[in-house]
This record gives C-alpha cells, sequence and structure tokens, in this order.
C-alpha cells in the first residue's frame, strides 16, 4: 500500500528586528528613565528621548526615513499626549492635541516650498528641460580635459537655479557625462572619468550652499528661522551671502581634482561632438521646454527681487508658477503625470522633521538643552566667530553619521538655534542661523553622507577611497573659507 506523500511548504523566514531599531527604542527608554530635573518640564523630557530616538534611527538608516518619520510622529502623540502641558502641569496635553502638534509641519510654508520645489523638478524632467540646459552649457565649453570639468560645474550651477532637487540634478547630469566619457574612449576607472564625477557630486554638494531652492536642507532651515526667530532670509540675501563662497570652491574644486588626479590627457577628441549629437537626437526646442523655461526665468526674477521690487513671498510665487504648468493648454504637465514623479516620502520627512523641531521648543526642551550646552562648553564666553567656529566643526563631524542632510537639519538645526538664543550678546543669530544651515551641506567625505553622492558612484567610476581623499581636503578647506568668510564678508554684510 504505497503511503500518500505529504508536501510540506517551508513557512518563509521572519526577518529580524534591525539592530539600529532595537537600539533606538533602548537610547530612548534610557533617555526616559533618567531622573527628571526640576527646570525640565515632563513633556520636553520625552521630546528629548524622541529626538535620541530619531536620530539613533536615522543614522543607522535602520528603517527608511518615511517609516522612521511615522513612527515618531505616534511616539510623539503618545509620549507627550500623557504628558502634562507646560503651561498648566495638572492638565495633559492629551492625544488628540499632541498629534496635532507632531503634525504641525505640515502647514509650514516651507514645506509646502519643499513640495512645490518637488514639482518643479519633475517638469524638468518630464519636458527634458534639464537635459537641454546640461547638453547645450556642456557644448559651448571645449573639449580639452579642464574644460570639461569646467562644464560639469557650470551645469551643476545653471541646474541649481532652476532644478531645486540635488538628487534630481544629479540624476539628470550624471547620464550626460558618462555619454561624454564614453565618447572619450577613456577608460571608465581613468582619472578623467573619476575626476569628472567627483567634480559632479561635489559641486552639488557645494551649490547647495550657493542658492537656496537649490536644497531641501535649506528650505527646512528657513523654516526653522520662521518658528523659532521669527523672521527668515529671502532668496536674493542667501544668494548674495553664499554664492561667493561657492564660487571660490567651486575653482578649488578643479584645481583640486586636477592635482590629485592628473587626467591622462590635456585634450580629448570627440567630446563636443558627442554632445552635439546628442543635443540633435533631442531636436529642436519644444513649445512646452519653451513654456517651462519661461516660468522658470519669471520665478527666479521674482525670487531675486523679494523685498525690493515686491512683496510676495518665495513659497506663494512658486505656487503661482506651478498654477501656469498645471493649466490646460498653456501648461506642460497633468496631475496624473506628475505624481508618480514626485518623491512623496520627502514631503513626509520634511513636515515631521519641523514638527519635530517646532516640538522641541514648544515642551521647552530646546531651551533647556541649549542652556545646557552654553553651561557645559562655555560658549557663553566666547566671540561670536569662534561660537559659530566651535557649532560648525560639530555640523561637519556628526554630518559623517547621517546619509540626509535633511534627517540632520531636523535632528540637530533646532537645538543649535535654542544655543543662539540661550547666549548672551548683541550679534545676529538670524544671520549664524543660515550659515549653519550652509555647514549642513558639507557631505563631502563619504559617499554616504549625500543622495548626489551616491548616484556618482553608481557609475563605478571612482572607488569610495578615491571620493574620500578629495573630500577631506575639500572639507578642511570649505571650513576655513567658512571662517575667512565669517571674519570678513559675512561679517560686513551683517550676518554675524
Amino acid at each position: 500500500m504505497s503511503t500518500p506523500e505529504v508536501s510540506v511548504q517551508s513557512s518563509p523566514q521572519k526577518k529580524a528586528l534591525p539592530i539600529g531599531l532595537m537600539a533606538g527604542v533602548i537610547v530612548m527608554i534610557a533617555v526616559l528613565l533618567i531622573p527628571m530635573p526640576d527646570d525640565l518640564p515632563v513633556a520636553g523630557h520625552r521630546m528629548l528621548a524622541i529626538l535620541a530616538f530619531a536620530v539613533v534611527v536615522w543614522i543607522t538608516e535602520a528603517v527608511s526615513y518615511e517609516a522612521s518619520a511615522i513612527i515618531i510622529t505616534s511616539l510623539m502623540a503618545f509620549l507627550v499626549g500623557t504628558a502634562p502641558t507646560v503651561q498648566n502641569p495638572s492638565v495633559e496635553y492629551g492625544t488628540s492635541n499632541a498629534i496635532s502638534m507632531a503634525l504641525a509641519g505640515f502647514s509650514n510654508s516651507a514645506l509646502a516650498l519643499v513640495a512645490g520645489a518637488l514639482f518643479i523638478a519633475a517638469a524638468m524632467t518630464l519636458t527634458g528641460l534639464d537635459r537641454r540646459i546640461a547638453l547645450v552649457t556642456l557644448s559651448k565649453i571645449g573639449t580639452s580635459t579642464r574644460r570639461v570639468m569646467i562644464g560639469a560645474i557650470a551645469v551643476t550651477i545653471l541646474l541649481s537655479l532652476v532644478v531645486p532637487s540635488a538628487t534630481a540634478r544629479s540624476a539628470c547630469v550624471v547620464p550626460i557625462m558618462m555619454g561624454v566619457i564614453a565618447a572619450f574612449g577613456v577608460d571608465k576607472r581613468s582619472n578623467i572619468a573619476a575626476g569628472v564625477m567627483i567634480i559632479v557630486a561635489q559641486a552639488t554638494s557645494i551649490w547647495n550652499v550657493g542658492i537656496q531652492t537649490a536644497a531641501a536642507q535649506n528650505l527646512l532651515t528657513v523654516g526653522f528661522m520662521d518658528k523659532m526667530l521669527g523672521d527668515r532670509i529671502t532668496w536674493a540675501e542667501w544668494l548674495v551671502a553664499g554664492a561667493p563662497w561657492a564660487v571660490i570652491m567651486s575653482v578649488i574644486l578643479v584645481v583640486l581634482v586636477l592635482k590629485m588626479m592628473p587626467p591622462e590627457a590635456d585634450a580629448i577628441a570627440g567630446g563636443k561632438e558627442a554632445v552635439e549629437a546628442q543635443l540633435r537626437e533631442m531636436g529642436p526646442m519644444t513649445s512646452a521646454q519653451k513654456r517651462l523655461l519661461a516660468v522658470s526665468i519669471g520665478l527666479l526674477l521674482f525670487w531675486a527681487t523679494e523685498g525690493k521690487l515686491h512683496h510676495f513671498d518665495t513659497t506663494s510665487v512658486t505656487y503661482v508658477g506651478l498654477v501656469v504648468l498645471m493649466l490646460p493648454r498653456f501648461g506642460v504637465m497633468t496631475w496624473k503625470e506628475v505624481q508618480s514623479r514626485i518623491p512623496w516620502g520627502t514631503v513626509i520627512v520634511f513636515g515631521v522633521g519641523i514638527s519635530l523641531g517646532t516640538a522641541l521648543l514648544t515642551t521647552q526642551a530646546g531651551q533647556w538643552l541649549g542652556n545646557h550646552v552654553v553651561a557645559a562648553t562655555g560658549l557663553d564666553s566666547l566671540p561670536t566667530l569662534w561660537v559659530f567656529a566651535i557649532l560648525a566643526a560639530f555640523l561637519i563631524l556628526i554630518h559623517l553619521g547621517f546619509a540626509s542632510a535633511t534627517a540632520l537639519t531636523s535632528a540637530m538645526l533646532p537645538i543649535l538655534i535654542a544655543v543662539l538664543q540661550t547666549l548672551p550678546g548683541d550679534f545676529n543669530r538670524l544671520g549664524i542661523a543660515m550659515l549653519l544651515g550652509f555647514t549642513v551641506s558639507f557631505g563631502f567625505i563619504l559617499p554616504i553622507n549625500a543622495p548626489q553622492n551616491m548616484v556618482c558612484l553608481g557609475t563605478g567610476t571612482f572607488t569610495a577611497k578615491q571620493f574620500a581623499r578629495v573630500g577631506i581636503v575639500i572639507t578642511l578647506v570649505g571650513y576655513a573659507l567658512l571662517l575667512l568668510f565669517a571674519a570678513t564678508y559675512w561679517r560686513w554684510l551683517g550676518w554675524l
């Protein structure tokens, strides 16, 4: 008698909880168990525990940033919701008020500007205008190795003005530069190829400093200024302060790469022809590209003249531009076309980041931490320049542990602004907050420190070691230039 076969289905293996997530929970509990100082409200104590959890999870990348944002929102709802209010300790916040606090960042104008910027970046990609701008710029530069590297920076600068997303810019430039490198006929691992790609990555970070709308972390910085200092920096003021530093750093970057990674040839035949061939393939400029270019130039003019020729803020002007871009017949995109191209997770992380910073202030956790940082470090007895030097160095060092400048800004900038508010003396706190916002973009050393670095690393043209060799020098020179500017140019402008 035959025995019937029994099929045994192997149950899928359960994934273990990420170590970073468990570490974040342990750190949060440890902070909660620390005896509470008398001058720190219960809600503030719990917000510091949530901040500690966020920092650990973001540094370890235990879960996606979007998932971490939802976890942080839930923690705020229940931990702060069951805590007594700062104004009346006999009354609890309640989960309803606490979840409103956790979602407050989504009503911030800086978040609306980020969303608008992502729409413009999507429109650029959809119409191919970003690629056309890059190719036209490269076609005008020339075919020598030095000119190609300068061309890569020129493209980065132009796209930084009209494509408000560092990742989108690098994703546009990288394929074009890879096509140019292929046309040169050089090895993928040559110094020429490595130098060009490292310049694309590093120049993107450099111009994140120069242009306010070039990166999400800049807009988050503006959001914190608005919430915590009651004022903000206009697009033109940011440009006047940051662009000269970025121009000098761009020159230093080219010189440094040529010195540290000497190209195998001084001139390469075929590069310009390759770019022109790609331009011919694109055909003449489409009507959609012309309309998008007109809107982009119009936005730049309005951003640059805010407070001089008109009083329309950057966010409102940007949204008028979006209305024009989505109008029937005249517009260049529909909602259906654009929605799949928007990284909505960025919007979520940004909103929760502003909420986290605002809640640290509302619960007095930020002020308490700022007071203790000042007392422990003696910053209150130092000149303003030294205060900036120490806080900037701290941000540069801690950035080594973060893969997202937005996460770094969310975690640290509210605390540093609270430190500035605690310090005695008459100095421009808004200006130093902007300068610290510049420092957040120092993702020069490790490829993982910025998304554009990872996009360029994915081309296989350079190694992480090569990137770090250049990046360490760029970081040291950039930091020294920050201090020089702080002692001279920025002080003359009144930002210190």
